[in-house]
């Protein structure tokens, strides 16, 4: 009778000297550096494309007379990319080494931290990207007239008895505060549904993994 697939992995995984080990080692081993691999490219793919976008992005913004936010978005993509080439050095740090059972739960591990980091500096990258956004329409061009400024003039000429807070009526300045604190408080949420679209079939597949490798382990 053929063994089961519980016996193989009691006789063979956990027991590399067992005759039966190179056959499920191999087959667990291909499938867990692939699945490692296919993320370093993904996460590699997406550095340099923020870096391109990045560089694109700023004499595109003077161009189209929005240069506060080029300047403010670039310095933002900065970050981006130097957080993401600190997590990629721990990404290829993970050793393979060890069994195919701990490469993934290593992974498992950086994909957790860099999944809570991403989550923490969403609250703070939203509302970020809102201000810079208000700022460069604002401000507009270097040395042109403040389209800010003309703004409140043709609201004053309308509601002459306007609130005013530092020369903006308050009413801007209230809408300022609310749409940020609400990028600030669902940021985190955002950026948990921007991975799930980038690595999320990745990462499902790392879980289905584990989850298999884990079974095995209780049943032996």
């Amino acid at each position: 009778m053929e063994k089961s697939i519980e016996s193989i992995w009691k006789d063979g995984f956990l027991q590399n000297e067992a005759l039966v080990a190179p056959k499920l080692n191999d087959l667990y081993n291909k499938k867990s550096i692939d699945i490692v691999e296919k993320f370093r490219k993904m996460y590699k793919i997406n550095i340099i494309g923020i870096a391109l976008f990045a560089c694109i992005l700023l004499p595109v913004a003077t161009i189209s007379k929005l240069p506060y936010m080029g300047i403010l978005m670039f310095v933002l993509f900065v970050t981006l990319i130097s957080f993401a080439i600190r997590f990629k050095r721990k990404l290829n740090a993970i050793t393979k080494n060890a069994n195919s059972y701990e490469y993934l739960k290593s992974f498992e591990g950086w994909t957790k931290e860099m999944t809570t980091f991403n989550a923490k500096f969403s609250t703070y990258l939203y509302p970020y990207v809102f201000i810079s956004m208000v700022l460069g329409f604002w401000f507009g061009s270097f040395g042109e007239d403040v389209p800010g400024n003309n703004f409140v003039a043709w609201l004053l000429e309308s509601y002459p008895n306007m609130f005013l807070v530092a020369g903006i009526p308050l009413v801007l300045w209230i809408l300022l505060v609310i749409i940020t604190l609400l990028l600030a408080f669902f940021g985190g949420r955002i950026g948990e549904w921007d991975l799930k679209i980038g690595y999320g079939r990745i990462l499902k597949r790392l879980d289905i993994l584990l989850s298999d490798m884990e079974e095995l382990r209780r049943n032996t």
